[in-house]
């Protein structure tokens, strides 16, 4: 007696109906796999004036900008923020000025002071020109550098063909706590405050 034939139509498939045969319909690129399987965290936000090769926009919401008072240590190329509650005490040491959101071509985001006009009317170029490309910069990308011999900063405008920023999902609430994360000054006793009136 012949062993009875295995009917095979169940586990065999045609390549038309195999919906294995072609792999390239499952397979994910690795782009979308690094994309859906990390998050990329915010936990660096320089605070400084655009690079000069740089490309940037500003944040066209207004309220990811605000003025305030910096001390400036050009020395330690560090900015300090100061609560306004103590300004009138360190007048001679801050600096009032606009700190803008930007973000550059390759998607950094950075916090820009920009100084505001002085009290007594004075008008300083490189403060005028900083101030001209930061409003530009909201709905054009610009690229700004200095210039000694005119005295400013000249402002170069990208061609339309850029398309504008993707900004992260961070409040500037946000930006300012991780950009200014150590370098915030609430009191008279602060060590850069310290340091200014030759106390340590």
């Amino acid at each position: 007696m012949n062993a009875p034939q295995k009917n095979n139509a169940a586990v065999e498939s045609t390549a038309d109906d195999d919906p294995f045969a072609d792999l390239s319909k499952w397979r994910l690129s690795q782009d979308f796999v690094e994309q859906a399987s990390v998050k990329k965290l915010l936990t660096t936000v320089p605070v400084r004036k655009p690079l000069a090769q740089d490309f940037v926009r500003v944040h066209p919401d207004a309220a990811f900008r605000m003025p305030c008072a910096i001390i400036e240590l050009k020395d330690d190329r560090e900015h300090y923020l100061v609560t306004a509650d103590i300004v009138s005490a360190v007048a001679t040491e801050v600096v009032m000025k606009t700190v803008y959101t930007t973000i550059n071509r390759q998607g950094v985001v950075s916090l820009w002071p920009v100084p505001l006009p002085t009290p007594d009317g004075r008008v300083n170029d490189w403060h005028r020109s900083a101030q001209e490309a930061a409003e530009r910069a909201i709905g054009r990308w610009i690229r700004m550098k200095a210039n000694m011999a005119l005295g400013g900063y000249e402002i170069f405008e990208a061609s339309d063909s850029i398309p504008d920023p993707v900004w992260p999902e961070h409040s500037f609430q946000d930006l300012l706590r991780i950009g200014f994360r150590d370098r915030i000054i609430q009191s008279l006793d602060h060590p850069v405050l310290k340091r200014l009136r030759g106390e340590c």
